[in-house]
């Protein structure tokens, strides 16, 4: 990898003229804060804490292995240290003490600080480059220890971006709470469209096709994880249930699918002939597991196969386990292990367990053809690192391994094939962006100066891997979103070849627009709506010289409100409809919550 020009940035890339360039590849200039688009409903924000240093840019070894850079290379030019891996290091410096900044609503939990005494950097991806005393959010640390979050958030509210503060609705008449009758539970009259969200619509809008509210949650909240959509079915669960409703209509496409206990895992992705698997618990005790396995059919609602995940070793319990589908197998992660199953049959395939002197698996992450496995080594000893390896996922049988230098932790996976993986390093206050290629050798590392929000979530005991949204990545090309305070952002393309920018692209509007996914050659992004506009999908080329954004879809403005009050919400764009839906019931008894929404024309 070549070195980068010892020149002054232009518009802001690049490294600090006359400074080396040291390794991390940027600071996250935001807080951690959890995933998703949408408002919290009628929750308050965290109290507001002294601010704390923001994460700068390393000047000492970053993870990986041969020469400077994250692998683990020699000093190269300019005078750098070796960094995480193996190239030239990325760019970095020291981060002042930062003040808040306001966004767009409020985290929907309390997140830790970046830097703070025994907080964990934020996976996710915020941050990047010099910021040159740019502020940053600093909200406060209400739950010790457990949390792993994700990159900046500005949860949108209907009150756009004129700083003013959100206010929880409270209201039993569904539209002055901006939420339609229809429970979501199968019972409801799906496309009958009971609070009329279609009449107003102004011309060149989209319609609103169907819209649901959430089943009762207990008052502490419940999970809503995962969102499927297939031809047929747009599948969510939510708290102890699964619901299933045609893509067109919102009639109930099968009756909602019940567990004895509240869904504490489920498969991000579906398998590719639709099946997923969700995890529940098997008691309600302090020490319940979340160790009870069933496959669903999402096109169907039938039931598939059963298991029973058992324990691992010593502090290497079922207590919370991430899922993960890799062609057809599924790898539940524990804390220290994995185990695989077949997909179809749900017969065990094999355990990926402790190897070497003392290292562990922690966290897996999948494609169609590749799975991906992140071990913890040395823990607390000198030779503390993590590793990352690709399996075989009929097999297990480790393909390659890199080792990431003392002091990294791998974060997240923005792609699994290509992969692109998201680091940290508390003790260094920075962050780094990096591609291996197919033989797992560093291939590239982000080299952009710029403050980058994706939208990723909590993960609880355990590492999500997989767990953001508003990023995208095809072959050649990584696609973050900027980060910024008021106004609309950008869409900055990345080249996996050698980590510069190609092109970037403005919002149309005064809102943030992120990355959606690829498709046909064009990058899919969705802008946020404001109090006057309701949401947009857009395409942006991504060959050629030209990069303006076409509309795919004009969300109205008449439901604007609701569309941006989805808590902690997460979207997709199929076959031309826009679906959006709760990640995080909060358990109110004073309004239906949100669940679901889709848009189409």
């Amino acid at each position: 990898m070549t070195q980068p020009p010892n020149q002054p940035p232009q518009g802001g890339f690049g490294a600090p003229p006359g400074q080396p360039p040291a390794e991390g590849f940027g600071a996250p200039q935001q807080p951690p804060a959890q995933g998703g688009f949408g408002a919290p409903q009628g929750t308050p924000p965290p109290p507001a804490q002294p601010p704390r240093p923001g994460y700068g840019y390393p000047q000492q070894p970053g993870p990986y292995g041969p020469p400077a850079g994250p692998y683990g290379q020699q000093p190269g030019a300019h005078g750098q240290q070796p960094g995480p891996y193996a190239a030239p290091g990325p760019y970095g410096q020291p981060q002042p003490p930062t003040v808040p900044q306001p966004g767009y609503g409020y985290p929907q939990q309390p997140p830790q600080y970046p830097g703070g005494p025994g907080a964990t950097p934020p996976p996710g991806g915020t941050g990047g480059g010099p910021f040159k005393g740019k502020p940053a959010l600093v909200v406060a640390a209400a739950v010790a220890g457990l949390l792993v979050v994700g990159g900046t958030v500005y949860a949108v509210t209907s009150g756009g971006g004129d700083g003013k503060q959100p206010v929880a609705q409270h209201s039993d008449d569904p539209k002055a709470s901006g939420t339609p009758v229809d429970p979501g539970d199968g019972s409801g009259d799906g496309g009958a469209d009971p609070d009329n969200l279609n009449d107003g619509r102004r011309s060149g809008e989209a319609k609103v096709l169907w819209y649901k509210s959430a089943p009762d949650a207990p008052a502490n909240g419940a999970d809503a994880p995962g969102m499927w959509i297939t031809g047929k079915t747009a599948v969510k669960a939510a708290y102890k249930q699964v619901f299933a409703y045609r893509v067109g209509d919102g009639d109930p496409a099968w009756g909602p699918i019940t567990f004895p206990q509240k869904i504490c895992a489920v498969t991000s992705a579906k398998s590719a002939d639709d099946k997923v698997v969700v995890a529940y618990m098997n008691g309600t005790s302090d020490r319940a597991k979340c160790n009870q396995l069933q496959e669903i059919d999402l096109d169907t609602g039938r039931k598939g196969w059963t298991a029973t995940v058992a324990d691992g070793g010593l502090f290497d319990s079922a207590i919370s386990v991430e899922l993960t589908i890799s062609g057809r197998t599924l790898m539940v992660g524990r804390s220290e292990s994995g185990t695989a199953y077949d997909l179809g049959s749900g017969k065990k395939l094999y355990d990926k367990e402790k190897y070497g002197a003392s290292c562990f698996p922690t966290a897996f992450a999948g494609s169609a053809d590749r799975l991906v496995q992140v071990a913890s080594c040395g823990a607390g000893g000198s030779n503390e690192h993590d590793e990352i390896s690709e399996l075989e996922p009929a097999t297990g049988k480790v393909k390659w391994t890199q080792p990431v230098k003392k002091g990294w932790k791998v974060e997240r996976t923005y792609s699994v094939d290509p992969l692109v993986v998201y680091m940290t390093n508390e003790d260094k206050k920075a962050w780094n962006i990096s591609t291996l290629d197919a033989k797992g050798t560093f291939r590239s590392e982000v080299k952009v100066d710029e403050k980058f929000a994706p939208q990723c979530g909590w993960a609880l005991l355990s590492t999500d891997l997989q767990g953001c949204q508003g990023v995208a990545v095809d072959t050649d090309t990584l696609y973050l979103p900027t980060d910024v305070s008021s106004g609309g952002n950008e869409i900055v393309a990345i080249s996996l070849t050698d980590g510069k920018a190609k092109w970037r692209v403005k919002s149309p509007t005064d809102e943030s627009m992120y990355p959606v996914k690829t498709e046909g050659g064009k990058l899919v992004a969705y802008v946020r709506p404001s109090y006057d506009a309701g949401g947009r999908v857009v395409s942006v080329p991504t060959t050629g010289a030209t990069h303006t954004p076409t509309g795919l879809l004009r969300n109205p403005q008449h439901t604007a409100d609701i569309e941006g009050g989805f808590y902690d919400g997460q979207i997709d764009w199929v076959d031309g409809r826009f679906y959006i839906s709760t990640a995080r019931l909060t358990g109110s008894d004073q309004a239906k919550e949100k669940l679901m929404m889709a848009f189409g024309n």
